[in-house]
């Protein structure tokens, strides 16, 4: 004789399933699926190489300053460790010809071409342009340069709050060009360093407290829920940079 199934008590009512488990066969006994994370893009800061006239010398915008051996060193040992991550889609760089000479092996070593982008250009310096920066010390403005940046323009030039907006601008717009791969974006010290700042929610007259060496790389990751510093002034191995 067959078995019955226990009584039920009166009153009593079967176990409600689960949200997920109705959900479950309500799509053919399928897990729900589950969306997608936002595509991230990753925007690779790197400074220019060593130059003749790095550390002595506020060249600006100023033409016809290229690399020193040092730097075209820098630059090729810069496209070694760079080589290693493939989602790299492009490769821009300030129009100077430092700039344009460390991303070149960069590109070579990527199978890509350098793409000049002004929005990468050093700051305009204005009369400070190609003046010797033991003299610029001297003048009664450099505290301000040092102390109160986001207050100070450069006679006949650009204020660093023009150039922060500048720059940040640019990155912003080329990582929406190449939406959830990497770009990298040769430029100079001072433009890098603002973008960082402006990243970190950092005042701009504490962005000279960032160090950004020549041919170091500053990554950025840049998101639907805002920019995130994964490294700064780095210039060890890469292959480890993602979001934690």
């Amino acid at each position: 004789m067959a078995s019955r199934p226990p009584a039920r008590r009166a009153g009593s009512r079967p176990a409600a399933r689960s949200g997920a488990a109705t959900r479950a066969s309500s799509s053919n006994g399928r897990r729900p699926r589950r969306s997608k994370a936002p595509p991230v893009t990753l925007v690779l800061f790197v400074r220019h190489g060593t130059t003749p006239t790095t550390g002595s010398v506020l060249p600006g915008r100023a033409r016809g300053l290229h690399l020193a051996d040092e730097g075209r060193a820098q630059a090729e040992a810069l496209a070694e460790r760079l080589g290693v991550l493939r989602r790299i889609a492009a490769v821009y760089a300030s129009p100077l010809e430092r700039a344009r000479e460390t991303a070149a092996p960069i590109a070579r070593k990527l199978g890509l071409e350098v793409v000049a982008d002004k929005g990468l250009l050093e700051c305009d310096f204005g009369q400070w342009t190609g003046l010797d920066l033991k003299k610029l010390m001297k003048k009664p403005e450099w505290v301000t340069v040092q102390r109160y940046p986001s207050g100070f323009r450069f006679p006949g030039g650009e204020s660093f709050s023009e150039m922060q907006t500048r720059i940040t601008g640019t990155a912003t717009r080329l990582a929406a060009v190449h939406r959830g791969r990497a770009v990298v974006l040769v430029s100079h010290a001072d433009p890098i360093k603002a973008a960082v700042a402006h990243a970190l929610g950092t005042h701009l007259d504490l962005f000279q407290r960032i160090v950004v060496s020549p041919c170091s790389v500053t990554a950025v990751a840049y998101g639907p829920g805002g920019p995130s510093v994964l490294t700064v002034n780095a210039v060890g191995d890469l292959a480890d940079l993602k979001l934690s």
